[in-house]
């Protein structure tokens, strides 16, 4: 393929005037384009420029004038045609519009030649009747010559060469200026201008543009998603890609739920409390019909309610084989989640009790943290948000969703709790009721016929719990170590016991125990969950009530009757027929003693014990007994030394 163009190919190509694109060349500034201008050979002199300096549309036309060789494997031609549409797609609507003209008269000039008209009679004709001048629709002829007939329309549109250029400014200075622009903070872009301008002068810095150039240079080179990214939240940089659509047909009704915790914009006051507060609404969403199936209100958003909300729907619908959670502390409690494989948050050990949902054989799957879009109940929320908080009924308690969105009757009266509760009840039951529901499993049906409609499905099974399961969630589940001796156990400063603990006192054991009501029973359970015990709660007796230390007396002997007999039971043989067994009644002959070794004398020495056997020393003897009959005198002979007499 030829690399190098005349400026009156390049014009031909292009569409408009030899002075055009002379003017289009010196102001891109082609000359200066090293490797991509040179002086024409031969005669006539003038220069030649590079294809790759022209528009893709006008490198495909001269491909199409000029042929092209096979390269990389590609077929030229296809490429060609796809450089002309691609210039095409590029023009605006007024533009098209325009190539739509051409074509009609390019067309009429072909018809009426082939009616046997002369070209120029054609071109006349057509010109005339399309409101062209004849040299225009000649100019447009030769755009088409040697293309064929489905790319004509491409083939005449304009391609225009950009020539702008943006005044030139000091690198350093548009460096300041862009990074003090797109920072998290936000600043206007005049401050920009005036502290780069203000530092231009200690820098150096020059040229310096107008604020207006600079303006206009940033929006052409930084693209709006970047600005966004560097001057917005994070949540706005995220819905700058489309949102996930999730499809929700191939459940079925209990499938799977998924929970969450809102905080209404209302004031409450709650029970035996005199400042207002804020209530959270803890509620369960089943994820096919998107009904709500359970919720309850609290004060704050904690693992005793969560678990509460969960113990409601299970006994109203059944057990969802699928649980989609909020990573919040009060879902991944231990009582709620202890035991799953995938639990993250907490310190996890191995003593820890199996959760509620865990025991339920429930699959949980955490939602993504910071991402609402994560939970379909997020969209249910801003419904009742609306309908719920901003309901004439709570006027007056209205807070407002922002610190300066308070309206106008701000804090002005608080909804007493069980009145409110009343309210939130009515509302939710609307709207699970209301018709006219757009999502796709409803299609124009209320929540509630969604939901009852999938259940009523044949394919439709859901589990339910047994009476031994509906224990875990009133009940709370704690591990705990027994009292070592009585294997009584202490909760909340209450006592708990019964007489199957004694087996186990000491040990370790897990609890599950209604919080709201801690002089209720609690169950006692192994460390594989089994059920050892239902112990009843210890009541603290008066220090002078003898009635209640009578009945203690009374149960502590009957414990202790209980034991002896059941000692005796198991005692089987009595203490004669194992002394009969043993062989307690025979004599055992008496052992004979052993000689001394060594005898112990008056004055507390001692001598070598007498053998039977043994050679005696007659001197030894003697002096021996000298010696005891001094003792016995109280006589102490002293041995002479040195000449001297003996003394006593």
């Amino acid at each position: 393929m030829k690399q190098f163009y005349t400026l009156a190919e390049v014009s031909d190509a292009m569409g408009i005037t030899h002075e055009a694109a002379r003017k289009a060349a010196a102001n891109a500034g082609w000359k200066h384009q090293q490797g991509k201008a040179r002086k024409r050979p031969g005669r006539g002199g003038g220069w030649e420029y590079h294809y790759s300096l022209l528009p893709q549309a006008t490198q495909a036309r001269l491909m199409m004038a000029h042929g092209a060789t096979a390269n990389d494997g590609r077929d030229p031609a296809e490429d060609a045609r796809a450089g002309l549409w691609a210039g095409y797609e590029t023009l605006s609507k007024e533009r098209k519009a325009v190539c739509e003209l051409r074509l009609k008269a390019v067309c009429s000039v072909a018809a009426l030649i082939a009616e046997g008209m002369s070209e120029t009679a054609a071109v006349s004709c057509a010109a005339k009747q399309h409101g062209a001048s004849p040299r225009a629709v000649r100019n447009w002829r030769g755009r088409i010559k040697g293309i064929d007939r489905q790319d004509w329309l491409a083939a005449l549109a304009d391609q225009y060469q950009p020539t702008a250029k943006f005044t030139e400014c000091d690198p350093q200075a548009w460096a300041a200026l862009k990074s003090d622009y797109l920072r998290p903070e936000a600043p206007a872009f005049s401050a920009c201008y005036r502290r780069m301008k203000a530092a231009a002068k200690d820098q150096g810095w020059s040229p310096i543009p107008t604020e207006r150039a600079l303006r206009r240079r940033l929006e052409a080179e930084v693209p709006k998603p970047v600005m966004v990214a560097a001057r917005k939240k994070r949540d706005q940089v995220k819905n700058l890609y489309p949102a996930q659509r999730r499809d929700r047909s191939m459940l079925h009704a209990m499938e799977a739920v998924n929970m969450d915790g809102h905080k209404f914009d209302v004031f409450v006051r709650l029970p035996g409390q005199d400042k207002p507060t804020r209530v959270i609404l803890l509620a369960l969403q089943d994820l096919y019909s998107g009904k709500m199936v359970a919720w309850r209100l609290s004060a704050s958003e904690n693992k005793d309610t969560v678990r509460l909300v969960i113990g409601d729907m299970v006994s109203r619908h059944g057990i969802p084989d699928k649980f989609l959670l909020d990573n919040g502390r009060a879902f991944a409690s231990k009582w709620i989640t202890g035991g799953a494989p995938n639990r993250y948050r907490f310190k996890v050990r191995d003593e820890d009790p199996q959760g509620l949902l865990t025991t339920l054989g429930t699959e949980i799957i955490w939602a993504t943290p910071y991402s609402g879009q994560s939970k379909p109940i997020e969209r249910a929320f801003r419904d009742l948000a609306e309908d719920i908080a901003k309901h004439p009924f709570c006027a007056g308690a209205y807070t407002g969703n922002t610190p300066d969105a308070k309206p106008e009757n701000y804090a002005s009266r608080a909804i007493p709790f069980a009145d409110f509760k009343v309210h939130v009840d009515r509302m939710i039951a609307e709207h699970n009721a209301r018709p006219g529901r757009r999502s796709g499993n409803a299609d124009g049906r209320s929540f509630d016929e969604t939901f009852t409609a999938s259940l009523n499905q044949p394919t439709t099974i859901v589990r339910w719990p047994t009476e031994a399961q509906r224990a875990l969630w009133l009940l709370a589940a704690e591990r705990i170590r027994t009292k070592k001796g009585s294997g009584e156990i202490e909760i909340f400063g209450n006592r708990y016991w019964s007489a199957e603990l004694g087996a186990i006192a000491g040990n370790h054991v897990t609890v599950r125990f209604d919080p709201d009501n801690l002089h209720l029973p609690i169950r006692v359970y192994d460390d594989r969950d089994n059920l050892i015990c239902v112990a009843e709660c210890l009541d603290d007796a008066g220090f002078f009530d003898t009635g209640a230390a009578r009945d203690h007396a009374s149960k502590r002997n009957a414990l202790t009757k209980a034991m002896r007999e059941s000692a005796r039971l198991h005692a089987e043989l009595s203490p004669d027929a194992l002394a009969e067994i043993y062989g307690s009644g025979k004599a055992v002959p008496e052992p004979k003693p052993e000689p001394p070794k060594f005898k112990r004398v008056a004055n507390g020495g001692v001598r070598p014990a007498e053998q039977p056997n043994a050679e005696w020393d007659e001197a030894a003897e003697a002096d021996f007994s000298r010696a005891l009959r001094m003792l016995e005198e109280n006589v102490i002979e002293f041995p002479a030394s040195g000449g001297e007499k003996a003394g006593r």
